[in-house]
């Protein structure tokens, strides 16, 4: 029964590190931030977290940049813009898409339509300016 509970106290600490983070992690990132504090966290618990609270809707997947899944726990509507030099994610506070549209979308192409999501690529300021990581 133990087990049970330390594995409740990794998924939320899990959950949290996501939500409290703007940095749109991936889970080697997560996994860094809560191993001291759990030394017995392995990175397949991250990941298999990581992948549920997707599945679930408390996180999204930003998608694959420079080879690896970045994670959202901001799950309200907006976009995303991907640095093509850093590979950092930014939010992006708009939403593109509104419901009707997205039923017309759905209507005219005979499709069942849930959500959509937009992405937009370019160089940040950071790099645009010559700041290296």
């Amino acid at each position: 029964m133990e087990k049970r509970e330390n594995f409740s106290r990794k998924r939320i600490a899990i959950l949290n590190t996501l939500q409290e983070t703007t940095v749109h992690p991936t889970a080697d990132w997560v996994y860094a931030k809560l191993k001291p504090r759990y030394p017995n966290l392995s990175l397949g618990t991250v990941y298999r977290n990581l992948k549920k609270f997707c599945e679930t809707g408390k996180a999204v997947s930003v998608g694959v940049i420079n080879g690896q899944e970045h994670f959202d726990g901001c799950v309200e509507p907006h976009a995303h813009f991907v640095c093509k030099r850093c590979g950092a994610v930014l939010d992006i506070p708009e939403k593109f898409f509104k419901q009707d549209e997205l039923s017309s979308i759905s209507a005219r192409f005979h499709l069942t339509l849930e959500s959509a999501r937009v992405v937009f690529e370019g160089v940040c300021p950071q790099c645009e300016n010559g700041y290296v990581q």
